[in-house]
């Protein structure tokens, strides 16, 4: 079994370390673990740590002996999804899937067909949301490099975004829609690549121009219609294939 992961504001070096607050009462309340265990400190950002499990005190006290510390490199090839705002709870299925498959950063987007749209305190709740569920995925998924979520934009905040990309796809949900496959686009070796996943009702004519405008093209993943909450995982398990991340 591979050692679980806790985040850490900053990651130590060698020596010893207490782990408490919410990560020590998982480890020690929820986790049970004990002197002799493995375990690895991140703080999500690409750096991490082996560590021992010393002793475990109280119900939140853990104490870890840290023997390497080490930097995970930022991919090369970076990858973004915005993701229209699905309706109840997809949203966060959508985050936690594409945190453990591997994608880099997640843009919310209101889009014009969403029934679901965030304002006020109930935007900042469901953004709250999203973060803490691609935290928790990502510790899930023993990753020590977190995807970003950003703050949810707009249609035109959205083409800005594509149009500084390097390679930028609007994933079509017509399967009869005469736009490329996704599996043989021509991909950077490096740089950003930005994917938009529409809501349940497909992106509009009008969206779909402003962002073809911006030099995002339309792209198919296959002959099937997927959900908007899991065609970002399809198409981001794609592109780390292709792009020889996950070789």
């Amino acid at each position: 079994m591979t050692a679980p992961v806790f985040v850490v504001d900053a990651v130590p070096g060698t020596g010893t370390f207490l782990l408490d607050g919410s990560e020590g009462r998982h480890a020690v309340s929820v986790k049970r673990l004990r002197a002799g265990e493995d375990v690895v400190l991140t703080d999500g950002r690409g750096a991490w740590a082996d560590c021992t499990v010393l002793a475990a005190e109280g119900k939140d006290q853990l104490t870890v002996q840290v023997s390497a510390a080490y930097e995970d490199p930022a991919p090369t090839v970076r990858i973004t999804v915005v993701q229209a705002l699905p309706k109840g709870d997809r949203g966060e299925l959508a985050v936690e899937i594409m945190t453990e498959t591997g994608v880099d950063a997640i843009v919310p987007w209101a889009a014009s067909r969403c029934i679901t749209q965030w304002k006020g305190d109930r935007g900042l709740k469901a953004l709250g949301k999203w973060r803490a569920t691609a935290r928790e995925a990502g510790k899930q998924s023993r990753r020590t490099r977190f995807p970003e979520v950003a703050d949810a934009m707009t249609t035109k905040q959205v083409a800005a975004l594509l149009a500084d990309a390097d390679f930028a796809a609007v994933l079509h949900e017509d399967r009869d829609h005469p736009s490329g496959a996704l599996a043989s686009a021509a991909l950077p070796a490096e740089g950003e690549i930005v994917l938009v996943v529409g809501p349940e009702g497909g992106v509009s004519a009008e969206e779909l121009a402003v962002f073809e405008e911006a030099g995002a093209k339309p792209y198919r993943l296959g002959h099937s219609v997927l959900r908007t909450s899991t065609a970002g995982t399809a198409a981001t398990a794609l592109l780390l294939g292709r792009t020889g991340r996950w070789s």
